[in-house]
């Protein structure tokens, strides 16, 4: 179009310098050609400034390729470095100074999670290789990223195999390996399993997970503690170079509170690794059991899963009913999972709000969207009403209300979809979320399984079909042991948070560890049941030495809360106190802080899984002494290029002054001229 007013433009501008051209000539101006060039000039800026206030300029920039270095930050590289360290990182950082003559350089270190300074410092406690790759292809997968160089000892502890990862990323990676690939003599405990939670006087297992590498002869002995009391033994003897058994121990609950356990093998002869020979167990012991009623709006396998899930729990007694048996009182449950319910023909939301007890909502096609409303009060959530569709399941990685097993982001990543009849939840702050939707790019960080605390907890399943998870579990793993610990652990979640005291102390869960900050909540309620947080809450903490720690609550929304931030592993005991309308209001209790060295549980380089991920990507493999050779590898590559990028920019003439000025120049130009001439 723009073409269009620059040819009327041209030829406006030429019929008007013809037609001075032919008047000056008859006129017998001494230059008619000048006079008519200058109103030709004059008429074709003024047009072009009319018709076409814009012009469009295409500027071509080169934009260099990215390189990205991954550089594995943690606890495990510094060991597996030792003195070379420096000269490690000084043959790095020569590498991605050649490099930046002609790439643009990018240095990450990652752990646990991604730092973009202080990358050689190999203190972050934990390893994943897969989110660390998933941040590259977030950030610059739609850039011109020419390679991604990964030097690690390719032990992750978290996340999934970066073999198996899905990801839509075209640029070749390179690994660098860090370490000796070959095997250490070491025997460690990998995994051990517990319940979290027994009822008084009853018996229940403990179980371990041995591994050893090269100790064959090993003959000795587990041995478990309950703080200094030795509990029982299980004698190990090792035949073959490489060894994995499992050891039980049967233990009656004898004291009702949290018991640390200890479960410690003997060192091996020349064993360097000493750090996972030892593994800490915590169980709370309850001198109750806590009821659970499940109620679904009609019989479904959902409500089969969740009771098989529960069942050999000896501090649950489950009950299930349908709307025909539905309990008159709530009074006597603990806990309520309600399957489908409040429906439209079965609206029990005024028992409920009489109740206000800690409930399950899982969501179903039968449910009442408006009735579920209207209990926000106690859901401190809205549900927007959508139509029947299919959403998968995405871990939630930054999840920590409680603790499941590690393999669960690689269990959920098969899991098949949930049926959802509603769109999007919308919670109070303080929620968390353990999974995700992942339906579509508008749906990531949308809510699926949701948990909130506060003095009546409340748990979410925005939709049905658990037992499918629990049937491709086995299919996959032939276990039920990760979906069986999320039912549990929600259970466990809602009815170890119930708080029915007018002071309570609560905490997203008993059991921390060394390197994440702790937190808890305090709710102080009224005569009507009401959550206020009007007077000062204080609380003391005591380690196992008598050391005392003050501290303030802050205040919350209408609660307390507090994060003392990171502490030392150890037992640790708190009692908090709060004065409202003159009556003082005490609690205490206790929690666990243990030194899990995740980094150190194993040591030496994965060699397989370095090479594996380089060969997937297209790119090579070098040990770290190698380093240097990269430069050879990546500038040879000619997938490595420049791109040439074009922006298009618009310059409006109206914003040109000097634009206003030429045209003015050219016209006085031509003014004064005809004076001139015609004077003489």
């Amino acid at each position: 179009m723009q073409l269009i007013y620059w040819l009327i433009a041209v030829l406006l501008s030429a019929g008007a310098a013809f037609w001075v051209y032919r008047t000056d000539k008859k006129r017998a101006v001494p230059y008619p050609w000048l006079t008519s060039l200058l109103r030709g000039l004059t008429v074709f800026f003024t047009l072009v400034l009319v018709l076409v206030p814009t012009l469009l300029i295409t500027k071509n920039t080169i934009e260099k390729p990215i390189v990205v270095l991954l550089q594995d930050n943690s606890r495990s590289v510094s060991v597996t470095l030792g003195n070379d360290s420096a000269q490690y990182r000084k043959n790095v950082e020569s590498l991605m100074q050649r490099l930046s003559d002609k790439y643009k350089v990018v240095q990450w270190g990652f752990g646990g999670t991604i730092q973009t300074d202080s990358i050689f410092g190999f203190k972050q406690p934990a390893t994943d290789i897969s989110a660390a790759l998933t941040g590259v292809q977030e950030y610059y997968g739609l850039q011109n990223l020419g390679a991604v160089i990964v030097a690690s000892d390719g032990r992750f502890n978290q996340g999934i195999n970066p073999i198996y990862q899905q990801l839509a990323l075209h640029s070749p990676v390179y690994t660098v390996a860090i370490g000796d690939s070959s095997e250490q003599k070491d025997i460690r405990i990998s995994q051990a399993y517990a319940n979290k939670t027994v009822t008084l006087n009853s018996s229940f297992e403990l179980r371990a997970d041995v591994v050893a590498r090269l100790c064959k002869g090993y003959a000795n002995a587990a041995v478990l503690k309950d703080g200094d009391n030795l509990l029982s033994t299980s004698p190990i003897e090792i035949n073959s170079a490489h060894f994995d058994r499992s050891v039980s121990f049967t233990i009656k609950a004898e004291k009702a509170g949290i018991h640390h356990y200890t479960l410690t093998l003997p060192v091996a002869e020349g064993e360097k690794n000493v750090q996972n020979n030892r593994k800490d167990i915590f169980v709370e012991v309850v001198d109750e059991k806590k009821n659970i009623l499940i109620a679904s709006a009609s019989p479904h396998p959902d409500v089969n899963a969740i009771k098989d899930a529960l069942a050999g729990l000896e501090n649950y007694r489950v009950t299930v009913c349908t709307p025909d048996n539905f309990p008159a009182s709530l009074t006597p449950y603990n806990v309520i999972i309600l399957h489908g319910l409040p429906s439209v023909r079965n609206d029990i939301s005024a028992q409920l709000l009489a109740a206000r007890k800690p409930t399950w909502y899982i969501l179903t096609s039968q449910t009442n969207i408006p009735a579920l409303n209207q209990l926000r009060d106690i859901t401190s959530t809205n549900v927007m009403p959508a139509p029947p569709h299919d959403v998968l399941g995405a871990y939630n990685t930054s999840f920590n209300t409680f603790t499941l097993p590690q393999q669960i982001q690689s269990v959920t990543d098969k899991m098949p979809p949930l049926g959802v009849s509603t769109g999007n939840l919308n919670p109070s702050p303080g929620a968390s979320s353990l999974f995700t939707q992942r339906a579509g790019a508008g749906n990531m960080q949308a809510p699926l399984w949701l948990l909130q605390q506060g003095n009546v907890p409340m748990a979410m399943l925005a939709g049905e079909g658990i037992w499918r998870w629990r049937l491709y579990e086995f299919k996959n793993f032939n276990t039920h042991n990760v979906v069986d610990e999320c039912i549990r652990q929600t259970v466990s979640f809602l009815s170890v948070n119930n708080h029915e005291k007018p002071f309570s102390v609560g905490m997203p869960k008993y059991v921390w560890r060394d390197q994440e900050p702790i937190s808890m909540r305090a709710y102080l309620l009224n005569a009507n049941n009401e959550q206020i947080n009007t007077p000062d809450a204080k609380i003391t903490i005591t380690d196992s030495a008598g050391r005392r720690h003050d501290f303030s609550f802050e205040r919350s929304g209408n609660s307390y809360s507090l994060n003392i931030g990171i502490w030392a592993g150890g037992n640790y005991t708190y009692a908090a106190q709060t004065i409202f309308n003159g009556k003082t209001y005490n609690t205490s209790g206790s929690f666990v802080v243990e030194t899990m060295p995740v980094e150190l549980m194993e040591q030496g380089a994965d060699y397989p899984l370095l090479y594996g991920l380089a060969q997937k990507y297209n790119g090579a493999f070098v040990p770290a002494p190698a380093v240097a050779a990269l430069y050879d590898s990546i500038t040879r590559n000619n997938n490595i290029k420049p791109m040439i990028q074009a922006n298009t920019e618009s310059v409006p003439f109206v914003d040109r002054k000097w634009y206003f000025f030429l045209i003015l120049l050219i016209a006085v130009t031509e003014w004064l001229l005809r004076k001139y001439w015609m004077a003489q």
